[in-house]
C-alpha cells in the first residue's frame, strides 16, 4: 500500500467534509478533529489547522474570530466558491459511488 498516495486521498475526503460542515453553520477546528474523527479520519492540529488556512487562501474558507469563555476562537464557513467547489464535488462523488455500486 502506498501510504502517501491513501494520506493523499484522505485530506481529500477530509477537505469535502469540512466544506459540507461550513456549508452549513460556521465551524471551529476543535469542532472539526472531533467531527472528522467521528468518521475515522485520526487528524491533529497539525493537519487540520494548516488545511484550514490553505483552504481559506485559496478562497474556499472565510473566517472571523469569536471570544468563547474568555478564548478567541476562529470559525470558519464556505464562500461562494466554497459552495461551487462543494456542488460539483457532490456530483463526482455520486457518480463514483454510482460506478462502484454498479460493480
Amino acid at each position: 500500500m502506498n501510504k502517501p498516495l491513501i494520506n493523499e486521498l484522505y485530506l481529500g475526503f477530509m477537505r469535502v467534509h469540512i466544506l459540507h460542515h461550513a456549508s452549513r453553520e460556521r465551524v471551529y477546528g476543535a469542532w472539526l478533529m472531533e467531527e472528522l474523527g467521528s468518521h475515522g479520519y485520526a487528524v491533529g492540529p497539525g493537519t487540520l489547522y494548516p488545511m484550514l488556512h490553505r483552504m481559506e487562501a485559496s478562497g474556499l474558507l472565510d473566517s472571523d474570530y469569536e471570544t468563547v469563555d474568555g478564548k478567541r476562537r476562529r470559525y470558519y464557513r464556505a464562500t461562494h466558491a466554497g459552495l461551487d467547489a462543494l456542488e460539483k464535488a457532490r456530483g463526482q462523488i455520486m457518480e463514483l459511488v454510482k460506478e462502484i455500486n454498479e460493480e
